[in-house]
């Protein structure tokens, strides 16, 4: 089916929208009231991502096919400051998903969801707060207090089972060894 016109800045749009249901068990197509329209709102997510859409757009910003695959996808956009990219697309019923994975990679983008909030920046951008995150993460865990833990091995020698241990822990552990009492004493992070 044919969509109407979408206008996002300089450009206006004219793309198709096919859905393609599944089958059902007894291998009838499902009723056309299961048809996906553009403007639909009450639509399962599973649905939206086997929209599909047919799209010939020459010289057009990154940014406005954004918002015209936030629209057809029923999603939440967040674009960062900065985003510049042209790009020429012919597509012929593809998935929106797809359609948005390939022009990202093509401008050198990547997006995150966040709670159905989708947040497109640079890969580069987003590969670092992740890994600041991680750090942040990590660095939080290994802030917590430490605790203390003694197991009397019987029928182990405690001096064997100590370089076994301390590769288990956390950077903050460390694994004492009471020959005396063949006592492994375990101090790490909560």
């Amino acid at each position: 089916m044919r969509s109407p016109f979408i206008v996002a800045g300089a450009f206006v749009f004219s793309f198709t929208l096919a859905h393609r249901p599944a089958a059902a068990a007894t291998g009838r197509a499902a009723p056309p009231s299961e048809t996906l329209e553009a403007t639909d709102s009450g639509q399962s997510r599973t649905m939206q991502d086997e929209t599909r859409i047919s799209v010939d757009l020459k010289d057009v910003s990154i940014l406005d096919l954004l918002r015209l695959l936030a629209e057809v996808g029923g999603f939440q956009l967040v674009a960062d400051p900065g985003i510049s990219c042209n790009l020429t697309l012919k597509l012929k019923d593809v998935p929106w998903p797809r359609v948005l994975d390939v022009a990202l990679r093509t401008c050198q983008l990547a997006s995150e969801d966040d709670n159905g909030i989708v947040r497109v920046a640079p890969a580069a951008r987003l590969m670092q707060e992740h890994s600041e995150r991680r750090k942040l993460e990590e660095a939080k865990m290994l802030a917590g207090p430490l605790r203390v833990t003694r197991h009397r091995l019987s029928y182990a020698k405690a001096e064997q089972m100590a370089p076994i241990l301390k590769k288990f822990l956390s950077p903050r552990g460390e694994v004492v060894v009471d020959e005396r009492t063949n006592t492994l004493i375990i101090i790490d992070v909560e």
